[in-house]
C-alpha cells in the first residue's frame, strides 16, 4: 500500500489567456540525453512534456496516467520519468493520480524531472535517481494576455500554484518552506546526489539496473529534440518552433503537424542543428 502521506492538490483553474511552455534550460537538458526503456508490466513511462502539446499532439496527460493505472490495478507500479515539464495544471492532476494509487509507487528519474515533472516525481513512495540525472524546481511561469484585471488574476493563480508545489516539496523533503522557496526562486537544478542530500530523492539507482533500463534514442528523434531546445532558448514559442521544424523537414501541412518525434533526419534539420551549435 502507499507508504507516504502527501497533500492532495485541489483543482486550480488556468487564468484567462494563459498558455504554457517548457523552460528552455530544462528542454535543452532533456534533449541532450533523452532515454527510453522497454515497456514492462506495472511500469508507467513519462518521457515527454506534461500536458498535450496542441501543435504536435504529444504529451503525457492525467487521463493517460489514470488509464495506465487502471490497467495496472492494485499492484506496485514503477514510474520512469524523463520530462522537461509542461502544463502545471495537468502536472498536479497526474501527481494526484499517482498519490491516490493503492499500492507502492516507485519513481525512477532516468534523465530529467523538471518543473511539473519534479512535483509529479514527489508522488513516489520511493524516488530513485539515475546516475547523471537531474531534477529541476522553479517558480511557476507562463504567458498571460489580457487587461490589468486578467493579469491581476493571473498573479493570484501563480502564487497559489507556487504554494501548492511548496506544500508538496515540504511534505516530501522535510525542508523548511523558506529553503524550498529559495530553491524555486533560483530555478535550481539538482544532480542525483544533491537531490538525495536535500530530500528530493531517496537513493541512487544501481548502475547495472540503470544501464539495463536505458536504450539509445534514434538519431533523428535526438536531432529534432535538440533543434527544438535550441529554438526555445532563442525565445521562440511552441507553435513557431513546430512550424519551423516541420517546414525544414518538408512537412508543411499546418492542419496535420508532425509529431515532435516523428520523421526521418533530413539534411536541412541536421544543417540547422549544426549552425546553432557554431
Amino acid at each position: 500500500m502507499t507508504l507516504r502521506k502527501l497533500p492532495e492538490i485541489k483543482a486550480l483553474s488556468a487564468p484567462k489567456g494563459y498558455s504554457w511552455d517548457v523552460p528552455s534550460d530544462a528542454m535543452a537538458r532533456w534533449a541532450a540525453a533523452p532515454m527510453a526503456a522497454a515497456e514492462e508490466d506495472a511500469t508507467l513511462s513519462i518521457y515527454d512534456v506534461i500536458g498535450v502539446d496542441p501543435w504536435s499532439g504529444n504529451g503525457m496527460t492525467a487521463k493517460r496516467v489514470a488509464g495506465a493505472l487502471r490497467a495496472i490495478g492494485q499492484r506496485d507500479v514503477t514510474v520512469k520519468i524523463n520530462s522537461p515539464g509542461g502544463d502545471v495544471f495537468e502536472g498536479f492532476a497526474i501527481y494526484n493520480e499517482l498519490r491516490q494509487h493503492k499500492a507502492k509507487v516507485t519513481v525512477e528519474v532516468m534523465g530529467i524531472a523538471a518543473s511539473a515533472a519534479a512535483y509529479i516525481a514527489m508522488a513516489g513512495d520511493e524516488i530513485r535517481m539515475g546516475l547523471g540525472s537531474f531534477m529541476m524546481v522553479h517558480n511557476c511561469w507562463g504567458m498571460v494576455i489580457g487587461n490589468r484585471n486578467d493579469l491581476a488574476e493571473a498573479q493570484v493563480t501563480l502564487e497559489q500554484i507556487d504554494n501548492a508545489q511548496i506544500d508538496i516539496f515540504e511534505a516530501r523533503t522535510g525542508l523548511a518552506r523558506d529553503a524550498i522557496m529559495a530553491f524555486l526562486d533560483a530555478e535550481t537544478f539538482f544532480g542525483a546526489r544533491d537531490a538525495v542530500a536535500n530530500g528530493f530523492a531517496d537513493s541512487l539507482m544501481d548502475a547495472v539496473a540503470e544501464a539495463a533500463a536505458k536504450a539509445a534514442i534514434p538519431q533523428d528523434i535526438l536531432a529534432r529534440r535538440q533543434v527544438e531546445a535550441a529554438l526555445a532558448r532563442q525565445g521562440i514559442g511552441r507553435k513557431d518552433r513546430a512550424d519551423m521544424i516541420n517546414a525544414i523537414s518538408g512537412q508543411r501541412d499546418a492542419a496535420a503537424p508532425a509529431a515532435r518525434d516523428a520523421g526521418d533526419l533530413t539534411a536541412g534539420l541536421a544543417q540547422l542543428l549544426q549552425s546553432m551549435r557554431q
